[in-house]
C-alpha cells in the first residue's frame, strides 16, 4: 500500500477537521512521547524482564 501526496493531504485535512487547529500541537506532542517510550521499551535487554519462577521449589517435610 503506497500513499501518495493526494492521499496524505486528504488524511491531514480530515485530522484537522476532527481535532481542530488548536489541539494538533498537543496531539503531535503526545504521539512523539508515545513513540519515544515505545522505542525505549524495545531497547531494554531481555535480562531486565526476568520474573520469579511461578512455583518455587519447597522442601518436603521430614518424617521422624
Amino acid at each position: 500500500m503506497d500513499l501518495g501526496a493526494p492521499e496524505l493531504l486528504i488524511i491531514l485535512v480530515v485530522i484537522l477537521l476532527l481535532f481542530g487547529g488548536a489541539k494538533l500541537p498537543k496531539l503531535a506532542r503526545s504521539l512523539g512521547e508515545a513513540q519515544k517510550e515505545f522505542k525505549k521499551g524495545q531497547e531494554k535487554s531481555p535480562d531486565d524482564t526476568t520474573s520469579p519462577p511461578a512455583n518455587p521449589p519447597t522442601n518436603p517435610p521430614t518424617v521422624t
